[in-house]
Parts: C-alpha cells; structure tokens; sequence
C-alpha cells in the first residue's frame, strides 16, 4: 500500500509539472485530462501527505519520551499524532478501494407499481416526486423518458434519465423493491394496506460503449396519449422501440419531436442491454455482489414507509428514520449515506480478507 501511495504522489507532482509548460495550454483536450487527474488524485495525496506529517510528528515525539523533563509533554504529543496517523491511515485505505467504473456516470431509473392495485400506482407517484426533488436539490437535471399514468394520477410505469455529476453513486443504492404502509384515501374502513413499488436504477451506456445492430429493432411510430392539446391528434411523434433478440420493449411520447423521443429511447435500450450484459459478467462474482449494499436485485425488498409511525426504514443495514415527511420530500442525503457508508465498509472487509 505504500509503495502504491508513493507512486499516486509522484504521478500527483508530474502531472502538477505538466500544468507549468505553457504549450500544454494549446491542447484543450490534454489540459482536460490532466485536470481531470489531478482532481482525481487530489483527495489520496493530501491525505498521504497529511499520514507523513503526522508520523514525522510521532516520531519526533518518540525521540523525546526519553528526556525526563520532557516527558509527560512528550508523551501527550505521541499520543495525538499517534491516533492522527491511525485515523489517516484507514482513510486512505478507503481512498485506495476500487472506484465504481459507473460512478460518474448518468443514469436511467424506472418506476413500476406492484402489489396493492392503485395504491401502489399512488405510491409509485409519491416516488417518481420524491426522486424529483431529490434531483432538485442536487441541481442535477431529469428528463423524462415515459409515463403511464391512471385516472386517479398514480403511476403504472416511469422511465426517466438524470444527469449530472455523482448521480449513479447515489441513486445506485435505490434498486428493489419499495414498500408502503399507510390508510388508502378510498378506504373508509380506516384499515392500514400494504403496498409496494419497483425500482429499478442502470447506469446510461454511451453508444460507443454499447452498440445496437439496427437490424436488431422494430420501429413503430404512434400518436401521443394524455395531455397534449391537438398536437397528439396530428402527429405521430411517440416511439416504440423493440429489441428484437430479447423482446426488450421502450416507449418514449414525452418530447414533440420524433427525433427526440427515438433518442431518448435508444438510450434507456442501450442501458437496459448494457446493464443486462454487466449483469451476466457479474454472474462469476455472485459472491461479491451478494455483500455489497445496493446491489441492484430488483427482487429485494430494501425499504418500508410506514405513515401511521411516521417512519422510513431500510431493511438492508437496519436503518429506521422518523422523519418520512421530509424523506418524501427529497431529503435522502442521510439515507443515502447510511448506505453508501455500508458499502464502503463491506468492501474494505472483502480486501482485508
């Protein structure tokens, strides 16, 4: 580990070199890159240099325990950069984990209701508004992709893309299923229901990534549902696409423009098939993604809003926080952080063994 510290510090310093030849900055694309590094590898060498610092200091201090007059200072000051040096050293061991190749990547979630008829469909709406805010508050940006919606404004099935930056490491976690516990508006008797939502969160495949033989899709055009005015009775700009190979269907009706909604689809088709296949490789390592939090089985129940508590809980690290109201409203930072904490320890136990 240290000889892997020493050399991110040394390609750290290279790169910060690079940055003071003047011709560097007469290559756009190289200045990008090397910025892009240089912000990568910031966070491990102030920490490594941070860890030398502080066990210059314990040495220091260790030399001096010998000294009587000096010794109780002596010891204090061993003491300190002593539990500094400790603390250092496991934060960089998490900066050294293998990042998540998608980390910074965009994604595709779909919403779909499952058990408990229109309430699950109210749920799943509840959802698709607490993902919005969600986006909101982190000033990323949602397109929507496709909306099935009932006549009492539930949701049967959404698909919607998010972009922006730290988008996939935080919205990874939100796979599976999503359950509700709550008094039905329609229901007179008073009785709690039980309800649920799926989720389902791929990070967005690139074309050059993942590519679609053409010959491989069926095409259909059709005119737009839902609201719209008269512009859904003349022209025919909704898309459904279907993979022929897999049967995998995506429909887009959101946008106007043809264009716009064959692109749209393409791209939740290029996701789903991209995370289909990394789903397939990750067969051989099922041991590992069964440890890591937020795996994506989207079989899984991983959460329960319980309303007459008041209370949101995530079954899988054991998490119950009162504050539902706020949860629902996009306030999922704690939660998220709970998890992504979760996962960071259960990989740092898989590396020590």
């Amino acid at each position: 580990m240290l000889k892997k510290l020493k050399e991110l510090a040394l390609r750290y310093e290279s790169l910060q070199t690079a940055l003071t030849v003047p011709e560097i900055y007469g290559d756009a694309e190289r200045l990008k890159a090397i910025n892009l590094e240089l912000k990568e590898l910031a966070p491990v060498t102030e920490a490594y240099q941070q860890w030398r610092a502080a066990q210059s200091d314990r040495e220091a201090a260790e030399a001096l325990l010998g000294d009587p007059e000096m010794k109780e200072l002596a010891q204090e000051e061993f003491s300190a950069a002593k539990r500094r040096e400790e603390q250092l050293w496991d934060r960089l061991r998490i900066l050294l984990l293998p990042r998540d190749p998608n980390d910074s990547r965009n994604v595709v979630v779909e919403l779909r209701s499952g058990v408990g008829g229109e309430e699950g469909a109210l749920f799943a709406a509840d959802l698709f508004r607490m993902y919005s805010m969600y986006v909101e508050r982190k000033h990323w940006k949602l397109d929507l992709v496709g909306l099935n919606e009932t006549e009492l404004g539930g949701i049967r099935e959404c698909s919607f893309l998010v972009e922006g930056e730290g988008a996939w490491s935080r919205l990874k976690f939100e796979s599976g299923v999503h359950r509700v516990q709550r008094v039905p508006e329609t229901e007179s008797g008073g009785r709690i229901h039980t309800s649920a939502a799926t989720v389902a969160v791929f990070p967005e495949a690139e074309e050059v990534e993942f590519s679609i033989d053409p010959k491989d899709l069926k095409i259909d055009t059709y005119r737009s549902s839902g609201a719209g005015g008269q512009h859904i009775n003349k022209t025919e700009s909704a898309i459904r696409i279907t993979h022929l190979p897999t049967g995998m269907v995506v429909e887009c009706q959101d946008e106007r423009s043809q264009y716009k909604n064959k692109d749209k689809a393409m791209k939740v088709l290029r996701s789903r098939l991209y995370e289909a296949e990394q789903e397939k490789r990750a067969a051989a390592t099922a041991e590992v993604r069964r440890t890591q939090v937020g795996s994506g089985d989207r079989s899984e129940r991983i959460r329960t809003y319980n309303f007459p508590q008041g209370r949101v809980t995530d079954h899988r690290i054991g998490l119950t926080l009162y504050r539902i109201g706020e949860i629902l409203n996009g306030d999922l930072d704690e939660l998220i952080d709970a998890l992504a904490t979760a996962d960071t320890a259960a990989r740092l136990e898989r590396e020590t063994g």
